[in-house]
């Protein structure tokens, strides 16, 4: 069934620009349009199309005690400029105060499945309590982020959490984004001319250098799984 909606919605909005398609889906599913924000580049772009807009989509963004100044920043920033509520949720403070009593506050760095154990307990847990009862989960995925995105559709259901995603920008470049940014005065995070293209958690986010992929910056200390959890590709 959630394929076959998936289908539907690519078909109907086909001709659609991005703005008349989140309008659309506003009106077809009532109050159940939910849109993630970390604050980088493209959600950025997302937020001003729905703030300049007046839609009626919630915004949501997931704190995860652990993230930059900078992108408290644009939080802020952003608030003020399109005069939107954005809802915010935060980790269980049991299930934080258990894994820093048990493993201490670093522990992500030792392997893999540390920090896989502090991104569930930190983002993919409240982005189940933020996403439950919805049906459309807006993202700012790009194709050209990593790999594991080059095969995302523009709608697809996502198994893991029981919803249908739609990524409007999917087929944008960073060029394509940073213009929309600058040319709508558009505020962004500070960090970004500062080499921080993919920007997540303080301690696992770095600059990158001219050549490197987009997403090297996050999790730099592995060499493979740049992924958290909160999108299975």
């Amino acid at each position: 069934m959630s394929i076959a909606i998936t289908n539907t919605l690519l078909e109907k909005t086909r001709s659609l620009s991005i703005e008349e398609t989140l309008t659309f889906l506003a009106d077809e599913f009532n109050d159940k349009v939910v849109f993630s924000t970390s604050f980088g580049q493209e959600d950025q772009v997302i937020t001003a199309l729905i703030g300049k807009n007046n839609l009626p989509i919630t915004i949501f963004t997931l704190d995860t005690g652990r993230l930059f100044q900078e992108t408290y920043d644009v939080f802020h920033k952003t608030l003020k400029k399109y005069q939107i509520d954005i809802k915010t949720y935060f980790p269980e403070t049991s299930a934080v105060e258990e894994l820093l009593n048990q493993k201490g506050p670093n522990s992500f760095y030792e392997s893999v499945e540390n920090r896989k154990e502090c991104c569930f307990i930190r983002k993919v847990a409240p982005l189940t309590k933020a996403l439950k009862g919805n049906s459309i989960w807006i993202t700012g995925l790009r194709a050209e982020q990593s790999e594991n995105r080059n095969d995302l559709d523009l709608f697809e259901y996502d198994e893991k959490f029981d919803i249908i995603k739609f990524n409007p920008l999917l087929k944008w470049t960073l060029e394509e984004v940073q213009k929309y940014l600058d040319d709508n005065n558009v505020p962004q995070n500070a960090l970004h001319k500062q080499g921080f293209i993919s920007i997540g958690c303080a301690p696992c986010t770095r600059a990158i250098v001219p050549g490197e992929d987009i997403r090297a910056g996050r999790w730099w200390w592995e060499s493979s799984h740049k992924e958290c959890g909160l999108h299975q590709k």
